[in-house]
C-alpha cells in the first residue's frame, strides 16, 4: 500500500496527474476535419489549454475532399455508423469522452450519443446544432454556395422523396412545419432521433446518461432557419412565422427523449453568444466552453 502511495505522489511530482478526458469534434456542412481555419484551429487551442488532452477531429472518408463532400452527400445514418465504429476502435476513448459538434455536427453527435453508448459520451456540446432541423438555408458556407443553390432547389422540389432523403444530408434534417406528417413519415434521420414515430427507450436512456448537454445558440444567426432550433425550439406546427421554445414542444411535454427529466436534473445548459453562425471569440471559447472539457 505504501509503495502505491509513493508511486502516486511521484507521478504527481513528475506531472503525470490524471489525464484529461478525450475530446471528439465533428465539423459542420462544407467543412472538413482538419481545416486550419476551423476544426484544426479548435483542436490546437484546446490542446494548448489542456496539456496532454487527446482530441479526435472526425474525418468521414479517406481524405479531406471526401470528408467535405460527405457533409453534403453521404447518408447521415451511414456517417453515424462509421463514426460509432471509429470511436469503438479508438483505445484512447475506452474510458469515455466529451463531444463537441459544430452546426450539423451537433445533431449528428447527439445521434451518436443515442445510438452508440460504448464508449460512453460524458458531455455533449452542440455549437449551433439544429436539433429540431431547419426550414430554409438563408446563407451557406464560403466556397460551397453553388452547392447550396442546388440544395435549395432540390429541397423545394422533393425533400421527403426516398432518393433525396438517402443522398442529401440536409434533407435528412429538413423539417417542414407545413408538412409535419410528411416529415414524420419520411425523414430518415431527424424524425428518428427525435422520436417522431414512436419511443425508442434505448435512445432516451442513452441520451439521459449524459452529464451535461450544452446547446449554444448564435443570437445573430443568419444561416439557420429558425435559429431557435439550436436550443431545440421550432416553428409552431402548421406555419412558418411563430416559433415556440423547447418547453412548449410535445417532445418536451411528453418527454419523448428524456429532455424534461434532464432539464429538471440540471443537465441541460442553454448558452447564447452574440454573433452570426459559428462566429465566436477565442476568449468566449476559453471562458464559456473550456470549463465543460476540464
Amino acid at each position: 500500500a505504501l509503495r502505491a502511495v509513493v508511486l502516486v505522489l511521484l507521478g504527481l511530482r513528475l506531472g503525470f496527474a490524471a489525464t484529461a478526458v478525450p475530446l471528439v469534434i465533428w465539423h459542420g456542412m462544407g467543412d472538413s476535419c482538419c481545416n486550419p481555419q476551423s476544426m484544426g484551429y479548435i483542436k490546437k487551442i484546446v490542446e494548448n489549454k489542456i496539456p496532454g488532452i487527446y482530441v479526435l477531429s472526425l474525418k468521414i472518408g479517406s481524405n479531406l475532399i471526401q470528408d467535405m463532400e460527405n457533409s453534403f452527400f453521404m447518408n447521415v445514418n451511414d456517417q453515424v455508423r462509421e463514426v460509432c465504429s471509429q470511436l469503438a476502435k479508438d483505445p484512447h476513448l475506452k474510458g469515455g469522452y466529451n463531444a463537441m459538434g459544430f452546426s450539423q455536427g451537433g445533431q449528428f453527435l447527439r445521434a451518436v450519443a443515442q445510438r452508440c453508448p460504448s464508449p460512453p459520451m460524458l458531455n455533449l456540446i452542440s455549437v449551433g446544432g439544429q436539433h429540431q432541423g431547419v426550414y430554409g438555408f438563408p446563407r451557406c458556407p464560403g466556397e460551397s454556395s453553388h452547392i447550396c443553390d442546388w440544395i435549395r432547389k432540390t429541397l423545394d422540389l422533393g425533400a421527403y422523396t426516398q432518393a433525396v432523403q438517402e443522398h442529401l444530408v440536409q434533407a435528412e434534417y429538413w423539417h417542414n412545419p407545413l408538412k409535419e406528417e410528411d416529415y414524420r413519415k419520411n425523414s430518415i434521420f431527424l424524425a428518428d432521433i427525435n422520436q417522431e414515430r414512436g419511443i425508442n427507450e434505448t435512445y432516451k436512456k442513452n441520451l439521459m446518461a449524459l452529464k451535461k448537454f450544452v446547446m449554444v445558440k448564435f443570437l445573430n444567426d443568419t444561416m439557420v432557419d429558425p435559429p431557435i432550433s439550436e436550443w431545440f425550439g421550432f416553428y409552431k406546427s402548421g406555419q412558418a412565422k411563430e416559433t415556440i421554445p423547447l418547453k412548449e414542444t410535445s417532445l418536451y411535454t411528453e418527454d419523448r427523449l428524456g429532455l424534461q427529466e434532464m432539464d429538471k436534473a440540471g443537465k441541460l445548459v442553454f448558452l447564447g453568444v452574440k454573433g452570426d453562425h459559428l462566429h465566436f471569440s477565442e476568449e468566449w471559447f476559453y471562458t464559456t466552453i473550456l470549463p465543460f472539457l476540464q
